[in-house]
């Protein structure tokens, strides 16, 4: 047996190992500020590149979108003054940065990382593209889905459950700083109580303000199911993709 059959042999064997072998990542551009408020922290940001690139040197094909409110949310801007429209541009540039700064660290520490926008921008990143990702993503590189869909009055968590669906990936897994799915904001009231599973119907009858209703009906119309999970402690990811129970599921 050659060397390109022992390396095809014992990817196929991590595979088998995992529950997921393609996911696509939503991080929230606040939580790459985290503690702040605002702007990048570079710590975090190499911890969660530290998680992405682990899962994917272990076979998992990974896509990762990400928001873009630690720099401009166009709802803010909005409420300032800004059209509509333009608020919501300025905000897909914002998961650009955030995007990029990814990108960078991934393939500084050794990963392999590249951004598509989903608006035309070379050489800042390459046109999205389904079929492009996916055979990047098969040749185990990490591929990050800026810019939202490219169309105002979206957000990126509906980008995030469209690219799912398109990339066909086996799960949406929504990395935020707090452990699933509860009753009520558990940073605000401590009698709230986790789920550790969920129907889609429930989430949108219970109005529960994880990702937006859009977002929802599109992964429940798609049987795209949905893990809500602490992305802040490392090692959360992989114990996801290994078929540990972490954080909320959402499914039909």
């Amino acid at each position: 047996m050659g060397t390109g059959h022992y390396l095809l042999h014992y990817l196929l064997q991590k595979k088998e190992n995992m529950k997921y072998g393609r996911i696509l990542l939503k991080l929230s551009g606040e939580s790459l500020a985290y503690p702040e408020n605002s702007g990048i922290n570079g710590s975090m940001l190499e911890q969660y590149a530290g998680q992405i690139i682990e899962i994917s040197k272990a076979g998992c094909e990974t896509g990762v979108v990400i928001g873009g409110g630690n720099i401009f949310r166009g709802m803010q801007g909005t409420a300032s003054g800004f059209d509509r429209v333009k608020g919501d541009q300025m905000g897909m540039l914002a998961t650009i940065i955030n995007s990029l700064a990814l990108e960078s660290v991934i393939n500084r520490m050794d990963g392999k990382a590249k951004v598509f926008t989903s608006i035309r921008m070379e050489p800042v990143g390459e046109l999205y593209n389904r079929d492009k990702v996916t055979k990047y993503m098969q040749n185990g590189t990490v591929c990050i889905l800026a810019g939202g869909t490219g169309n105002p009055f979206f957000t990126t968590d509906t980008a995030a459950a469209l690219r799912a669906v398109e990339i066909a990936a086996d799960v949406l897994l929504k990395g935020t700083r707090v452990d699933g799915i509860y009753t009520a904001d558990p940073e605000k009231d401590p009698g709230a109580v986790r789920y550790d599973r969920i129907t889609f119907s429930e989430a949108i009858e219970k109005r529960l303000q994880v990702m937006d209703t859009t977002a929802f009906s599109l992964c429940r119309d798609n049987n795209m199911p949905i893990i809500v999970f602490d992305m802040n402690t490392p090692g959360n990811l992989k114990r996801i993709i290994d078929g540990k129970q972490t954080g909320t599921t959402v499914t039909a």
